[in-house]
């Protein structure tokens, strides 16, 4: 199976998501995800597929596979955007609208053909656009809104040619009606087209870090060294690279000489820059702030950590909650029950409501061009859009917006302890001399103990050498280190010295409550406590879930009395230690069966017990994104964005049944409005223009609203 991604334009609305959609199985293709908000089209494509039928299917239908090779030879529309065609279709519809203005009659206006001759080239584009787009719906047997838009405005215009013909204008003039009709629709397509743009802008950022322009470095011949510009889309893995200060990084890329700050809040969302030096990583789309660096390219395109970004963002805004289900249901059926109530509202204002002809053709194209379908399958696109770009600017990825649904029950959230709620990295928290120590001195005791451990490649070890790096080390002519006893070394004198657990040197003290003891020929001479660091932001997300009423614990597979003392600093009160990777599971299992649980961890030592919780949440560092299996993933080397992950969960499913609530009432209400005849079709045109733009700058808020 190959995987195809496609960027089809065209897509208005939930119903021509669908017909792509149905088109695509149809024609054997399997994992098929629309979506109509960024024109994204993904499905597997089994072997033998003729790529270019696919595509002519899709074009048949009324859109275009950018980049294909029907694109080119497609027809080439008058007007390229909504806005344009408003404006064509203004400058004839405006004159027809004059007679509407209190006190205004212009005697020349109200001649039927004038009004027929100013009609006409509205009509013209009106069926053009929303007559083909409407046909090829029904042809492919899912009806979208441009139906109902066509068959409303059709109605006008044929019903005032027949009075012109028939000579009588007088009562059957309604011209404007269809020509209002379809300007202001174009006008509401603009607004919303614009509108839904909004939702796409934190997307849009990351997608144009992507592209910039790059300092290629080649060699001649003559080994001379020539520097030129070229476009990232361009570069390939192992190209060499200059990257100067104030410049964007272009792809991932690996140092090879220099130092530099960088700024990685394009992904990770943290403003601080950070420090790289020679084998560092430097992410595509970061900036450098300070130095410059040669590098070479290690990932392009989807491989880089910014396509897989923004993959695993367009994947998630294909996916379907379980509560969009139900909307587009309804937005299968919506055209042809529509047209059903459009007709019902002719025949029963005709007959049993006593109206004229006139007035009951009316009322029943107010229904047609009032309701609004669109609104229903925009209601979550557009919430999901807003809330996953405002996550992945600031370094939150949610990989499914099913995690979105489940996060608004989230009750309890359970911690690892190493690497989650600490940093993973030791700290020194004391050293006790003994007498021997203390007659040998402080210093002299943290010079031998670093110049011990600078030979080790333990986590304590290196903390040792990190925080006592000192030019006073002893040269030793013998070392050796014995895994899980320490290390041992003999100086030029004959002295052996040892920084060692207290397995090696049980027979010298009782006290096991430290990590490292530093001996000298069989002589104890100090005990060195190292802590691990708990992260600075532990303690306010710990606060922030308590204040929320959600319970935390810690469970991790350390001592009972270290994570008793992260849990007494962080005010946690449940805990389960020294559990093995199959205890962990069995934990979270009995835990989530009590109430919906949320496991914090690495995303690979705890990949089981993260995939068995209700949601799993993994921290990573950004390069090794691709790696996780957790559903979301916090990108910013800590859990300080925990708080927004679950914030923006919880208000995304609230703002999604925000706008599935106002889509449904909107026609609830607006339909039997105009089937009754308070509304014209003019002004049920401007309305359901407005209705879509009311969804979008719901979803917009999102943006802006404080959701932790």
């Amino acid at each position: 199976m190959e995987k195809v991604n496609w960027k089809v334009t065209g897509m208005s609305c939930t119903n021509c998501a669908l017909s792509i959609d149905k088109f695509l199985k149809e024609k054997g293709m399997e994992e098929v995800k629309v979506n109509f908000i960024g024109g994204d089209v993904s499905f597997a494509m089994p072997e033998h597929t003729d790529k270019l039928s696919l595509q002519k299917g899709i074009q048949g239908m009324g859109y275009q596979v950018k980049g294909s090779e029907l694109e080119s030879s497609a027809r080439k529309p008058l007007f390229r955007s909504h806005l344009q065609r408003f404006a064509f279709c203004a400058v004839f519809t405006l004159p027809l609208m004059v007679h509407m203005i209190p006190g205004v009659h212009i005697h020349w206006l109200m001649n039927p053909y004038v009004q027929l001759g100013l009609t006409l080239p509205v009509f013209i584009l009106g069926m053009d656009f929303f007559g083909r787009s409407g046909f090829k719906s029904l042809m492919k047997g899912v009806p979208n809104m441009n139906v109902l838009i066509a068959i409303g405005a059709l109605s006008a215009f044929v019903y005032s040619l027949y009075g012109t013909l028939t000579h009588q204008a007088a009562d059957y003039l309604f011209y404007e009606t269809a020509a209002t009709i379809i300007t202001l629709v174009f006008l509401g397509y603009w607004m919303e087209d614009k509108s839904v743009e909004q939702t796409q802008i934190a997307l849009r950022k990351l997608a144009q870090s992507q592209k910039t322009m790059a300092n290629m470095i080649a060699y001649d011949n003559e080994q001379n060294e020539h520097i030129f510009p070229v476009e990232s889309t361009s570069l390939k893995t192992g190209d060499l690279l200059l990257i100067r200060n104030g410049e964007a990084v272009p792809m991932d890329c690996k140092i090879l000489s220099g130092e530099v700050s960088v700024d990685e809040s394009i992904i990770t969302g943290e403003s601080i820059p950070v420090e790289k030096k020679v084998k560092d990583i430097l992410i595509g789309g970061s900036t450098v702030v300070n130095g410059s660096v040669k590098a070479y390219v290690t990932a392009v395109g989807e491989d880089s950590v910014l396509g897989n970004i923004l993959s695993m963002v367009k994947n998630a805004q294909t996916e379907k909650p379980p509560v969009q289900l139900l909307a587009d249901k309804i937005s299968a059926i919506f055209v042809p029950a529509v047209i059903s109530i459009a007709a019902l509202t002719f025949i029963l204002n005709y007959t049993v409501g006593s109206q004229d002809f006139t007035n009951s053709l009316m009322r029943s194209i107010a229904v047609l061009v009032i309701s609004c379908p669109c609104a229903m399958g925009l209601a979550t696109p557009a919430a999901i859009a807003v809330g996953l770009g405002r996550a992945a600017k600031n370094g939150v990825l949610f990989k499914n917006t099913k995690t979105l649904e489940l996060f608004k029950d989230i009750q309890q959230v359970v911690f690892d302890k190493t690497g989650t709620l600490t940093t993973g990295k030791f700290s020194i928290e004391k050293m006790e001399l003994t007498q021997a120590g203390k007659e040998l001195g402080e210093q002299a005791c943290k010079n031998i103990t670093y110049s011990l451990e600078k030979y080790s490649t333990h986590p304590l070890a290196k903390a040792i050498a990190l925080h006592w790096k000192t030019k006073e080390e002893i040269r030793f002519s013998k070392v050796n280190e014995e895994r899980g006893l320490g290390v041992t070394a003999t100086d030029k004198e004959g002295n052996v010295y040892m920084a060692a657990s207290y397995k090696a040197v049980a027979h010298l003290t009782s006290d096991q409550s430290f990590n490292i003891y530093l001996v000298k020929n069989n002589e104890l001479l100090a005990s060195i406590l190292l802590q691990d660091e708990i992260r600075p932001e532990a303690g306010m997300i710990i606060k922030a879930l308590q204040q929320k009423g959600i319970k935390t614990i810690i469970l991790s597979g350390d001592t009972q009395a270290k994570c008793q003392t992260v849990a007494d600093k962080l005010d946690i009160e449940e805990i389960y230690a020294e559990q093995s990777p199959a205890q962990k599971l069995e934990r979270i299992e009995a835990l989530t069966a009590i109430a919906p649980t949320a496991m914090v961890g690495d995303g690979i030592n705890d990949a089981p017990a993260l995939a068995k919780a209700t949601v799993g949440v993994s921290l990573s560092d950004a390069t090794h994104i691709a790696l996780q299996s957790a559903e979301v993933v916090l990108m910013n080397h800590g859990i300080k964005n925990l708080s927004l992950a679950l914030g923006l969960g919880k208000h995304t499913y609230k703002t999604i049944q925000q706008n599935l609530f106002w889509a449904f009432i909107y026609n609830i209400v607006a339909i039997p409005v105009a089937a009754m005849g308070y509304l014209s079709p003019t002004i049920g045109a401007l309305v359901m223009g407005l209705s879509d733009v009311v969804l979008a700058i719901n979803s917009v808020r999102l943006n802006f609203k404080k959701v932790d």
